[in-house]
């Protein structure tokens, strides 16, 4: 359906009805959802692949493919993800904040679902099942907006959906889908206020900018990640260059990858030969300033490792490849200013055993999520304990960092009295 008020009502319709869906219920949904993914993996998996051919033909970046492909394994993995979402408590009714006022009016607060979400997303047909697992645990409505180059995907996705939705019970309308790849679309739906209470994009610079400037609704962005490491004189070489490489190279293409080293200068002529020669394995290429690229070339004497003068703005790229921009500093101070720059409040990390470091590291490094020594990989809702996640925020209002069950929550405050009037 793309009638988006008629869509847009049908989902505010269904959101009051799911709210008040018994945990039992939803989980049995989850559980089922799951089991029938795996059922049509091979009707998903053929929808999939026509979208994969379609985007090949186009020649688009491999980031961009990485990121619309599924498999058997990544398939499997996404049921996973939605039976960790049934396994979780349910936050809808959680009673929190406990008081009593001297008066003997009692009150607390109890968490209610935000109502209907809108989720805007590129190139990710995992995003449609997180995103539905979550939302249905956490009793909101949801309206799916995906992009043309998962379109086949995405139908096969919510033919799935839908089809466990009506055996169980639950409107299907609280899991609306815009079947159309047309952008205009998009315009529309933001601003679609008397039905949708949040807008959650997931995609690249130019769609979070759309959603901010042209939304009539609240907006929650986050999801771009050029992300650091800073490295300073007292790092444990060999554990750190583990962590860049996982931070690297373990999956390259996604927000929470490594972008940038920042290498204390004292420690960048022993430091760095390891890293390059190390991420060099597994096809890593590098952007060096002035500093790094003299180290790099002085340990690429046999031109085996490929390492180029870091250009205008190419610490401000997020790379989703395997490609690492590497700057020297002289100071914590100037590896903080480099990230409040050039940074998007992603994920950041700091490999030191100073502790006065670590310590202003942690303070001053303005980041969703900020690591100690641990790969930035770890920014993830599934990661975290979260079961999925909706997005990875990077504002300050309301949720920050991985989006799971609770950062999909509002509450409402309950005062219980015995007759008691406000003098």
């Amino acid at each position: 359906m793309n009638d988006l008020h008629q869509l847009g009502a049908q989902a505010r319709q269904a959101s009051r009805f799911l709210a008040h869906a018994v945990t039992e219920q939803k989980n049995r949904v989850l559980l089922h959802l799951a089991d029938s993914l795996m059922d049509r993996s091979d009707v998903i998996l053929a929808a999939n692949n026509s979208d994969v051919d379609s985007a090949a033909a186009r020649g688009v970046q491999p980031y961009f493919v990485d990121r619309l492909t599924l498999n058997v394994a990544r398939l499997k993995a996404i049921a996973d993800d939605v039976r960790n979402v049934a396994a979780l408590p349910d936050p809808v009714g959680e009673k929190f904040d406990h008081t009593t006022l001297p008066n003997g009016l009692k009150l607390h607060k109890r968490r209610i679902p935000l109502g209907v979400l809108g989720v805007i997303y590129e190139a990710r047909p995992n995003v449609t099942i997180d995103i539905t697992a979550l939302a249905l645990k956490s009793g909101n409505a949801v309206v799916l907006r995906g992009g043309s180059e998962t379109i086949n995907t995405n139908r096969a996705l919510v033919g799935a959906i839908h089809d466990v939705l009506r055996v169980n019970g639950l409107p299907v309308d609280c899991i609306a889908f815009i079947d159309s790849p047309d952008r205009a679309m998009i315009n529309q739906m933001l601003r679609l206020t008397e039905y949708i209470d949040l807008i959650i994009p997931r995609g690249g610079v130019a769609l979070h900018k759309l959603c901010r400037e042209t939304s009539n609704i609240p907006v929650i962005t986050g999801g771009i990640g050029i992300n650091h490491y800073y490295i300073d004189t007292t790092v444990e070489q060999d554990k750190a260059v583990e962590v860049i490489y996982n931070a690297k190279v373990q999956r390259p293409t996604v927000c929470n990858a490594l972008g940038t080293l920042l290498l204390q200068r004292q420690v960048a002529a022993e430091f760095l030969p390891k890293v390059i020669k190390r991420l060099s394995q597994a096809g890593v290429t590098f952007k060096c300033d002035a500093a790094s690229f003299a180290i790099g070339n002085m340990a690429n004497s046999n031109h085996r490792f490929k390492i180029d003068p870091a250009g205008p703005g190419d610490f401000d790229i997020e790379w989703l490849a395997l490609i690492l921009s590497v700057k020297v500093v002289d100071s914590i101070d100037e590896a903080i200013a480099h990230i409040e720059q050039h940074g998007t409040s992603h994920s950041d990390g700091i490999l030191s055993q100073d502790e006065v470091n670590i310590t202003r590291f942690l303070n001053e490094v303005d980041s969703a999520a900020v690591y100690v020594n641990a790969s930035t990989r770890f920014t993830d809702g599934g990661q975290f304990g979260l079961g999925a996640e909706v997005a990875v925020s990077t504002q300050r209002v309301h949720a920050r960092g991985p989006m799971g069950l609770r950062e999909l929550t509002s509450y409402k405050w309950v005062g219980e009295g015995t007759g008691h009037v406000r003098a």
